[in-house]
């Protein structure tokens, strides 16, 4: 059995945390920005230490390849992103992209000969959307190229700053099937693995969501003349649906979930009654149809709720992403790896967005969870401790060695 250096991966993490330290103690590496372009010439500098040869995609990406004994299969990708959020922490990305240069410098020690090519990967502005491997799987229109990031840049001009050509973006795309599959480790993000005492979480797939702009209309009138039975109050209605949400999401069996996250009421004074409330409603599930008939008993009770307080409820689509399953025979490599280290697992949905989701629909896709202690990311308390990172490494490379094996 291989086992990854850990002392090492270790080391590497505490480097490259200096990248964007902020005085609280997190990270602040925007994607664009002159600590993610510090920090992934950094692990450039690693991927060369471990036998690859990193090169910098139109999109942005750092693709570091090895070659494979059999040139007819397709490469195998596993890798992660090193951007983070405003004071984020240490490990959401940089855990799964280190480790992974380090199974791939274990596996080039050792001289295992792998009958895929390997690709070590890493992911360019995943926290601002994914884009780096949206790109790759077709999935970035032209039209987004002008968002602006929060480094201040377009994404246009923070690709061409990191490396990449904006212009010739959509060359970076790859085709469903031009991987053999993809493996990601990331922290849970959450706090499942920590209160079940178990070691390892086996992905099961990555849910779909789908986010709404909902506009609740009523009479802005004076708060202090107008009577309690002829008020129309958008935020009485609001504060209403919000509670139904919470209702309807928490009534059916599942682990669905349902997020009213913003909230913005209008005229906002003191002694006003608001007229209008524009708020937002996110669903998430690994089925489609749980999100459809979440949103259908949704807005069946808005309705009743505008009956109620005479307001009214309008929709508006804001975006969706659809569910990514896991790959079955990933999912066993990933479970057979923590058995043979004497690791527990358990199989989990992830509730969060990660480019394993944009590589799903490239080619069998696997991702391997370590528990975050307190449930705690996206913040400078984000942690998980050192037993667990090396073990989300060793299972990372056992996993690449069994999906080498199982793969066409």
């Amino acid at each position: 059995m291989f086992v990854i250096n850990a002392q090492r991966l270790r080391d590497r993490m505490a480097a490259l945390s200096g990248c964007g330290r902020t005085v609280a103690g997190g990270v602040m590496r925007l994607a664009y920005g002159d600590a993610d372009r510090e920090a992934r010439a950094l692990v450039m500098t690693w991927m060369r230490e471990a036998g690859l040869a990193p090169h910098v995609d139109f999109a942005g990406n750092v693709i570091a390849p090895r070659a494979g004994t059999d040139p007819s299969r397709k490469p195998l990708l596993f890798g992660s992103h090193v951007d983070s959020v405003p004071d984020g922490g240490d490990y959401d990305g940089p855990l799964g992209t280190l480790a992974a240069i380090e199974a791939a410098q274990v596996i080039a020690e050792q001289g295992l000969a792998l009958h895929h090519p390997i690709e070590v990967v890493v992911w360019a502005n995943e926290e601002g959307g994914l884009y780096g491997s949206r790109a790759v799987s077709g999935q970035l229109p032209a039209a987004e190229l002008r968002n602006v990031s929060r480094s201040g840049k377009t994404v246009a001009e923070g690709i061409a700053f990191i490396g990449g050509d904006p212009a010739r973006v959509h060359e970076a795309r790859r085709a469903a099937g031009d991987i053999a599959g993809y493996l990601e480790l990331h922290i849970e993000q959450g706090a499942v693995l920590e209160r079940a005492g178990v070691d390892i979480g086996v992905v099961e797939g990555i849910v779909g969501l789908r986010e709404w702009t909902v506009t609740i209309t009523g009479v802005a009138n004076h708060g202090g003349t107008t009577p309690m039975d002829q008020r129309h109050d958008a935020l009485l209605a609001a504060a209403r649906f919000i509670d139904m949400v919470h209702r309807v999401v928490r009534g059916m069996p599942g682990q669905q979930v349902g997020t009213v996250g913003r909230l913005e009421a209008s005229p906002g004074a003191v002694n006003a009654i608001a007229g209008l409330v524009v708020c937002s409603l996110e669903l998430r599930d690994l089925h489609d149809a749980t999100i459809d008939s979440l949103y259908a008993r949704i807005t069946d009770e808005a309705r009743r709720i505008g009956d109620e307080t005479g307001t009214t409820f309008e929709f508006a689509d804001l975006m969706a992403a659809a569910p990514a399953p896991s790959d079955p025979r990933l999912r066993d490599a990933i479970a057979r790896a923590a058995a043979a280290l004497g690791l527990s697992s358990r199989v989990m949905p992830s509730g969060a967005g990660h480019d394993a989701q944009a590589m799903a629909t490239l080619g069998p896709m696997g991702m391997i969870f370590i528990p975050s202690v307190g449930g705690i990311s996206h913040s400078p308390e984000e942690y998980s401790t050192p037993e667990a990172v090396e073990n989300g490494g060793n299972v990372l490379l056992g996993a690449v060695l069994a999906a080498d094996e199982a793969l066409p």
